[in-house]
């Protein structure tokens, strides 16, 4: 059985995840990502790296880390997830500066429990205050333990290439447009957009298409205008692709935003 369980609070998305036979396609996310295996073994490629988070592990990806995910083996997974906004995160920590984790999986008992307190404190929707507290918290444990300053610039070119592709959400993909505009062939565009960022122009176009449509969602409740904004054909087009990023459809995911 698969289920995916959504809360947000304090600004940040808590995640209640239950797998068996389910498979994340390779996508980023714009927030960090924070969170920890309860129960069998999670496993996904990271940056072309195998990972393997097994019960107690906490998971550590940075924004717009490309990876998959599933269970490692039949017995199925159970995991909760925290999705912070790079503003929110350095607000908290008083850095002006993009930060990163320098380790994908850590086995830190302080650190787990912190972040089971939060999500929990999300998803049985306590008050924003406390969540907030509990935010402070965990960040003080992070900061102690996993996070560098981040060295990874991005190359121009790619910081255009990405100004372009969010710009143009609503539109159909035209790599030969855009790397004309960018002075590349399009095959030498997608090499280095691939290189950089870790997933081609096409899945990050539609990674970004599927995030916004999302934000939208969040922030009107309307999920046939961000069908029409993100330029989807139609609901079961965006269903599709949101389900294979979140575990769960448009409609799912904003009725358990709005319990």
């Amino acid at each position: 059985m698969n289920k995916f369980i959504y809360k947000k609070s304090a600004g940040i998305t808590a995640l209640s995840a239950s797998m068996t036979d389910f498979t994340y396609k390779k996508h980023s996310h714009q927030e960090y990502a924070i969170g920890v295996t309860l129960r069998g073994i999670q496993q996904y490629d990271l940056d072309g790296s195998l990972q393997l988070s097994y019960p107690n592990g906490v998971m550590l990806f940075n924004p717009e880390q490309a990876h998959d995910g599933m269970a490692h083996d039949e017995t199925g997974l159970d995991y909760i997830m925290l999705y912070i906004e790079p503003q929110l995160l350095l607000e908290v920590i008083e850095k002006k500066d993009i930060v990163r984790f320098s380790t994908p999986i850590v086995y830190d008992y302080g650190l787990e429990q912190k972040i089971i307190n939060l999500s929990h404190a999300i998803l049985s929707e306590k008050d924003e205050a406390l969540c907030s507290e509990l935010l402070l918290s965990l960040t003080d444990s992070l900061i102690q333990t996993n996070l560098s300053t981040d060295d990874k610039k991005d190359n121009a070119l790619i910081g255009k290439a990405k100004d372009i592709l969010n710009s143009n959400l609503e539109k159909a993909l035209k790599l030969d447009e855009i790397s004309k505009e960018l002075g590349l062939s399009k095959f030498q565009f997608i090499r280095l957009f691939k290189t950089h960022i870790g997933n081609s122009p096409y899945q990050y176009f539609l990674n970004c298409k599927i995030e916004r449509a999302k934000q939208l969602i969040e922030k009107n409740g309307d999920i046939y205008s961000a069908v029409a904004e993100c330029g989807f054909v139609d609901l079961t087009h965006l269903n599709k692709h949101f389900k294979s990023v979140y575990g769960t459809t448009a409609f799912e995911y904003i009725s358990h935003m709005s319990v």
